[in-house]
């Protein structure tokens, strides 16, 4: 099937006239990230989702890249825009407590945020790799976001990321793999930059030859102290690096706090205010500024 980006744009923006009206659900659309075919390779197997007992949806076997469009209102929108990015361990996406739950949060604070669903190299008879395709897709979704911003509420010089456990891994790898796309490409999607402005690192599952540069963006970087060694001392190597380097980098580690807490209301005590902490830095690094 192919899908024209006219077509999808107007889906888009007929929702979002519908939204401005008061609609209650900030989601909008769900987008896919290619529109051709000739990008389209499912997986061998169909996507499914199953809900574990706390009720959260956990999605495995994707085929096709998505983001799930949430838009705050004209009247609030700050003009940041966030994909975020859920973990799974490359083999699931755990979709609602580090995917809907923080898009929603961000909603209510003036910043439009973008769901992403990327193919995993670690699902049942996989043919995907995380750096062709998981990270493709983190690349595309970033590319489609900002050759969309002139009609949306969203500064195309204000997209970042925020990714959890493996998808903090695709961010981080996000974060010094970028590009300034290709300005000869037939597909208007691909002459957009693919670097992010920013960086949320929560919790990433660490990468054995990650290497930052002075141009990596700004980081915001958290984990629980109780997380297993490899993450506490990643995000550490990772705040020291960036120093080093120049980079503007904020590190929060928790203390008796473990590991996949994302965002759920029922997280208590101190862990509660992480999502206020990253609204705050934004503000701060003065990534609140409308087209």
């Amino acid at each position: 099937m192919v899908v024209s980006r006219h077509a999808l744009f107007a889906g888009i923006a007929g929702l979002l006239l519908a939204q401005q009206a008061g609609a209650a659900n900030r989601l909008i659309e769900v987008q896919p990230l290619y529109q051709d075919d000739r990008y389209y390779r499912p997986g061998s197997n169909p996507e499914t989702t199953r809900v574990t007992d706390k009720g959260e949806r956990v999605v495995t076997n994707v085929g096709q890249g998505s983001i799930a469009v949430y838009l705050p209102p004209r009247k609030t929108a700050t003009g940041a825009a966030v994909i975020v990015v859920p973990g799974g361990g490359h083999r699931e996406l755990w979709m609602d407590h580090e995917g809907y739950n923080v898009a929603e949060y961000l909603n209510a604070h003036g910043i439009a945020a973008f769901v992403l669903k990327y193919r995993l190299a670690r699902a049942p008879d996989s043919s995907f790799t995380i750096e062709r395709d998981a990270l493709g897709d983190l690349k595309r979704a970033l590319r489609l976001v900002r050759s969309q911003a002139a009609g949306l509420p969203v500064n195309p010089h204000k997209v970042g990321i925020i990714g959890f456990s493996a998808g903090g891994q695709l961010a981080a790898l996000a974060a010094t793999r970028f590009d300034a796309g290709d300005a000869a490409a037939a597909d208007p999607v691909e002459r957009e930059s693919s670097r992010p402005d920013f960086v949320a690192l929560i919790y990433p599952g660490p990468w054995p030859d990650l290497k930052f540069f002075a141009d990596t963006p700004p980081l915001f970087l958290l984990c629980g102290g109780d997380d297993r060694p490899e993450v506490v001392t990643g995000v550490t190597s990772i705040y020291l690096h960036a120093r080093e380097l120049g980079i503007p980098a904020e590190l929060h580690i928790y203390d008796h706090v473990g590991h996949g807490f994302g965002l759920r209301a029922s997280n208590t005590g101190p862990i509660a205010d992480w999502p206020r902490q990253f609204v705050d830095w934004l503000a701060v690094g003065k990534f609140f500024e409308k087209p």
